[in-house]
């Protein structure tokens, strides 16, 4: 690397290359402030394509600095590029070339956090770029489905709430 080069560049190099050492070296430098290593991975983005250390890390199946950066605290599970794709997106893309490591990659974007009902620029989730993989297919389907569950749980737990008990057989009334 350049010895010019600013941690955003540096660390674009890194998603590129699987660099975990100079990843290391990165966050040494900014030990000082634990919260300054997410908010740079968080902010760096390529120009042209919008995509963030996240995304070209999934692009070319590093996992190993993917890994690392999904370990820093603060950093964007879901961060969007220009086509609106977040990483879960690329790397089920990714997996039409790499199925194995593809699902791997996205198997643990979503135990990191990532959320499958996320539409890109052209109105698709995920699930809709899988090529001929049933069995990564039934993943995302599966976490849509607890996705969607959990945000559902979430409402009906937040309406308890705010009623106080009141009504409760109230939730037939709304078909």
């Amino acid at each position: 690397m350049a010895e010019g080069a600013s941690h955003a560049e540096q660390l674009l190099e890194c998603a590129r290359r699987n660099n975990t050492d100079l990843f290391a070296e990165i966050g040494a430098q900014l030990l000082d402030n634990e919260e300054a290593f997410g908010q740079l991975i968080n902010s760096t983005k390529e120009i042209v394509s919008g995509n963030g250390p996240l995304h070209i890390a999934t692009l070319f199946g590093n996992w190993d600095v993917l890994d690392l950066m999904l370990d820093v605290p603060g950093v964007e599970i879901d961060p969007q590029n220009r086509e609106n794709q977040t990483p879960l997106h690329v790397a089920v893309k990714y997996s039409a070339e790499e199925p194995e490591l593809g699902y791997f990659i996205v198997d643990n974007l979503l135990d990191a956090g990532s959320d499958p009902r996320v539409l890109d620029s052209n109105g698709l989730r995920p699930v809709s770029y899988v090529v001929n993989n049933a069995k990564l297919l039934e993943l995302l389907n599966n976490a849509e489905y607890a996705g969607a569950e959990a945000a559902g749980v979430s409402a009906a737990v937040g309406n308890d709430d705010e009623d106080d008990g009141e009504d409760e057989g109230s939730a037939s009334d709304s078909e």
